[in-house]
């Protein structure tokens, strides 16, 4: 099959045509390439949300892993995973939380400081009606580069449980001052991106989260290169 990024350079999409033999990621070829320079992301992969059958297929690759879990409730981290993360809501008929860059929400929040992809200091916050203990909580984003800003969402569930997570396949032990008998502490059901790159934060999340991203192996070291 062609290079994925020389298929991204067709200048206008036909929102109508669908390949025949639809292989996971197959969508990702609708994604736009950076054409204004530097001070840009290297790619625009909101594009293939504007194909039908390429969101809903992006979608199910997404939720393929968690087939059988329960989850409670969808969260998108602001902005651009608002868009994926209501979809993933929608289609398992659950609620959908916004995870907000801080100053935006007028009622009582909980807050979380993060260092984003680019390096700069950020504040991230959610409400804290929203998400009890014991809540099983999908995290959605469209990309996962340094992990910075998913790991700042994950600990914002986690505080709202009581408890930090531990590593995937290890007992989860009862928190620290915990009393006998209390509601189990919430954590994430997984973490889902369209791509997570094979940095130090996002292999940090590997290690202790079920995740799930769209990119298949043949080309994850083109995307970790941004080619």
């Amino acid at each position: 099959s062609p290079p994925v990024l020389t298929v991204l350079r067709s200048p206008r999409m036909d929102l109508s045509h669908v390949p025949a033999a639809r292989e996971k990621g197959w969508y990702l070829a609708l994604m736009a390439p950076n054409t204004k320079g530097p001070n840009y992301a290297w790619l625009d992969p909101s594009r293939l949300y504007c194909h039908p059958q390429a969101l809903q297929d992006c979608v199910a690759d997404l939720l393929q892993p968690f087939q059988g879990d329960p989850i409670d409730l969808v969260a998108g981290i602001d902005a651009m995973g608002f868009i994926l993360g209501a979809a993933v809501a929608a289609t398992l008929r659950k609620g959908f939380l916004a995870i907000r860059k801080a100053g935006h929400l007028c009622v009582e929040t909980l807050s979380e400081p993060y260092t984003d992809y680019s390096g700069r200091e950020k504040v991230m916050e959610v409400r804290t009606d929203t998400v009890s203990p014991g809540l099983r909580v999908l995290l959605v984003d469209q990309w996962v580069e340094t992990g910075g800003t998913m790991r700042a969402a994950i600990r914002l569930v986690e505080r709202l449980g009581g408890v930090v997570a531990g590593r995937k396949g290890a007992p989860q032990g009862a928190p620290v001052g915990a009393t006998v008998g209390a509601e189990p502490p919430a954590r994430p059901a997984g973490v889902a991106a369209v791509c997570m790159e094979d940095s130090e934060g996002a292999r940090w999340i590997r290690e202790r989260y079920k995740c799930a991203h769209c990119v298949p192996p043949r080309l994850q070291p083109r995307f970790d290169r941004h080619q």
